[in-house]
């Protein structure tokens, strides 16, 4: 079974994949493409910028830290920013998603994991405040969240956080209704199958389908 099977095996019915294309060239990510996957991640905005000229009906997702000075470049090409993490970033997609009449789908990214203070994101206390102050912003739709695990062997560990997530998601869901908030994104190569268990029902996995063998 390759690498890609074996992903497709693990998230059946359950959650959908971002193919992450992070330093990937056109023509691998086109192999993706041609297996029917629609949905391609980006860490950063040159990159994105560079694979624009793909297939108009890929869905590309911003998962990298996005600084508000990049916004414009690439509000016109992107599905969903799935690391909106501070007011200024709310409010300079607002403003550029407003210029095109576009309302840009984003995730909240969280940092729940205490081993990795350097991280970006959210502290989870700031969740009901943050969703709150967003609403503010019409051309911008929260409609779930985004979460790292932590870099560490320990599957227990890794498992606590997903679960953390996947409670404070059902708490956004019955404070904002399952209508809007309904993607809870996290799970990468190493650590995709304990988020599904935990109720992830979107994964990021670049390294994993890339490097069959490793």
């Amino acid at each position: 079974m390759t690498h890609y099977e074996t992903v497709r095996s693990v998230i059946a019915g359950k959650a959908q994949l971002c193919v992450v294309t992070k330093k990937r060239t056109k023509a691998e990510i086109m192999a993706y493409y041609d297996r029917g996957e629609r949905m391609f991640g980006e860490n950063h905005a040159q990159e994105l910028l560079d694979k624009v000229d793909l297939p108009a009906d890929i869905r590309w997702q911003f998962i990298g830290h996005l600084q508000t000075n990049k916004v414009r470049q690439i509000v016109p090409y992107v599905d969903c920013v799935q690391s909106l993490d501070s007011l200024a970033l709310a409010k300079e997609l607002d403003k550029q998603s407003r210029r095109l009449n576009k309302v840009m789908k984003c995730l909240a990214e969280f940092h729940l994991a205490e081993e990795d203070a350097n991280k970006t994101g959210l502290a989870r206390a700031d969740a009901f405040p943050f969703l709150d102050a967003c609403k503010a912003y019409p051309n911008i739709e929260v409609c779930g969240i985004m979460v790292m695990g932590p870099h560490t062997a320990d599957t227990a560990k890794i498992a606590a956080v997903f679960r953390g997530a996947h409670q404070l998601y059902l708490e956004l869901q019955k404070h904002y209704g399952a209508a809007q908030i309904r993607i809870l994104s996290m799970g990468m190569s190493a650590d995709y199958p304990i988020a599904v268990a935990e109720g992830a029902n979107l994964v990021r996995i670049g390294t994993y389908l890339f490097e069959e063998g490793e």
